[in-house]
């Protein structure tokens, strides 16, 4: 797979950034560690399905995507994680599961959370599972024009015990 696309469009855009090797990682959490970067600064893509839309969501990696928070934020009666082979096709220069958060490269509409807009750096996956992107977030935000919504929500206390994934566990309020 290719990092060629969003590197050429960063260059194309006279973005200053940093690209990383390093050893295969398939979740942002995990590319975070061995990057040995807060995952907090680190994005993690969900691609989702807001009614019928496909769209992108943008959260610091150590996070989870709310559902209801981001039905709401993204005005859907339904919002709902879209399957590999949903999305498969329409990324076919990325490794599955290592999708950069540039939806604008892929006619995908942004959003992001607002723990993830707080960051001056952001570092994400660059189409693969051993390379990342690091850069400035106003730049990343001047490029992109995401919306910045509330979508996030920390990981239950009870999961980390029962080793349950979070679409496995959910907590009703």
């Amino acid at each position: 797979m290719s990092r060629n696309r969003v590197e050429e469009y960063l260059r194309n855009n006279n973005v200053p950034f940093q690209i990383h090797h390093h050893p295969v990682a398939y979740t942002a959490q995990r590319a975070a560690q061995t990057e040995h970067i807060p995952g907090r600064l680190f994005v993690k893509v969900v691609v989702v399905f807001a009614d019928d839309q496909m769209a992108l969501l943008a959260l610091p990696a150590p996070l989870h995507v709310d559902l209801k928070k981001a039905a709401s934020a993204l005005e859907a009666r339904n919002v709902r994680l879209a399957t590999e082979d949903e999305f498969s096709s329409k990324f076919p220069d990325c490794e599955t599961g290592a999708v950069p958060p540039f939806g604008n490269l892929y006619d995908l509409p942004v959003y992001v959370d607002r723990a993830l807009a707080e960051n001056e750096m952001i570092h994400f996956q660059a189409a693969t599972h051993a390379d990342t992107i690091s850069m400035a977030y106003a730049d990343f935000a001047r490029l992109v024009a995401p919306q910045i919504v509330d979508i996030s929500r920390a990981r239950a206390p009870a999961m980390a015990k029962t080793g349950l994934r979070p679409i496995d566990f959910h907590i009703n309020r």
